[in-house]
């Protein structure tokens, strides 16, 4: 309040101190950010394949346990030789949700799928994830993207689905219903771990919420291993390391980094070219063949995502330290600045903002910035 003072700022009436500062995004924070999300996506096109391997040496239960109990090592590692302090209260909740969504649900839903889909078939699942991500985001941040966006959203949506289902000759598996539930846990986790990437850095967000499953993750994993075959080879191996290191961890890292500065809206989008690499991985790691649609998908699927990438996405706000202040906030497109009222969200959504760019004067318990992996 003394600082609005000394900034010469007036209170609005009826308002108490107000003042609106206009956040620009600059091209570099929108090309980084984009980046990264991208080498997220590539990350996970290779989580069905590389669980196609696991499975050859491992059941369900163990893949799904182990790879959590390894990448939570890793994460719990790095967090305490940064001597990282554990998140504010008020962000459990949101880390439980990832947990709950990106740790646990999706990996043993889709694990549990793949024992009867093919990697083909459950691309589906990957196909529809960024716009059930955006659904997720708009009600829990209340962004409304334009009417271009969402057209776009469900052109490329359609075009994945389409071409998913002809590589899987269309017939329905037993592992629909768990693919329809991983997908919607997955959207859960990436929107709110998104959001709370605008407050502690990306890998700390997967990093505390995979230590804090350790303590069902362990005793899971020893039970899994006891009660199914272990025939571990090389390729079995090599699948689950990629599972819990690259997939689990640090295409997390990279993917809740790149939705903190692009929003969580726009950087799903860039999922829609996640099956396609998928299918290509298939062909050269699992020896499948794709059709002539290939790239004629792959094109479409291309243009959905440069347009969701220019439709015009609302910038969220960041609440201020008191109440009735108003925030930063302007659009992605213009960088024009907008006076919203802070009171009714917290949420950082797009608008070229880094996680340790936002609100540096009331960072969150937990929230070191200078703690880098």
């Amino acid at each position: 309040m003394g600082d609005d003072t000394a900034r010469g700022d007036d209170p609005a009436p009826g308002r108490g101190d107000t003042h609106a500062t206009p956040a620009l995004p600059t091209p570099l924070a929108l090309r980084t950010g984009t980046l990264l999300a991208a080498l997220g996506v590539a990350a996970f096109s290779l989580t069905f394949p590389a669980t196609a391997w696991a499975l050859t040496g491992l059941g369900p239960w163990s893949v799904t346990t182990c790879r959590v109990v390894l990448a939570a090592l890793i994460a719990g590692g790095a967090l305490a030789a940064l001597r990282v302090p554990v998140p504010d209260r008020r962000h459990w909740p949101g880390l439980l949700v990832v947990t709950a969504g990106v740790v646990v649900g999706f990996p043993l839903l889709t694990t549990l799928a793949l024992e009867t889909s093919t990697t083909a078939h459950a691309a589906v699942v990957v196909g529809l994830l960024p716009l059930t991500t955006a659904a997720f985001s708009a009600v829990r941040t209340g962004v409304r993207p334009s009417r271009v966006f969402w057209a776009a959203a469900l052109a490329g949506a359609a075009v994945v689905i389409a071409f998913a289902v002809q590589q899987s000759g269309g017939a329905p598996t037993t592992g629909d219903l768990y693919l329809f539930g991983a997908l919607l846990l997955c959207a859960a986790g990436y929107t709110e771990g998104g959001r709370l990437a605008g407050h502690m850095p990306g890998w700390q967000v997967i990093g505390w919420a995979l230590v804090g499953c350790l303590p069902l993750s362990v005793p899971g994993a020893v039970l899994a291993l006891s009660a199914e075959d272990v025939h571990l080879g090389g390729r079995a191996v090599a699948g689950l390391l990629w599972l819990a290191v690259g997939s689990q961890f640090v295409g997390m890292v990279v993917w809740y980094r790149g939705m903190a500065a692009i929003g969580v809206t726009r950087a799903s989008q860039l999922q829609l070219a996640q099956p396609l690499l998928t299918l290509v991985w298939s062909v050269l790691l699992l020896g499948e063949t794709l059709t002539p649609a290939a790239p004629i998908a792959a094109v479409a699927v291309l243009v959905c995502i440069g347009v969701t990438q220019r439709a015009r996405v609302p910038a969220g706000v960041v609440r201020a330290s008191g109440p009735g202040r108003t925030g930063r906030s302007g659009t992605a497109e213009t960088g024009r600045p907008e006076t919203v009222e802070t009171g009714r969200s917290e949420i950082v959504e797009g608008a070229g903002r880094i996680p340790e760019a936002v609100d540096r004067n009331h960072s969150s318990a937990g929230a070191n910035q200078d703690n880098q992996p």
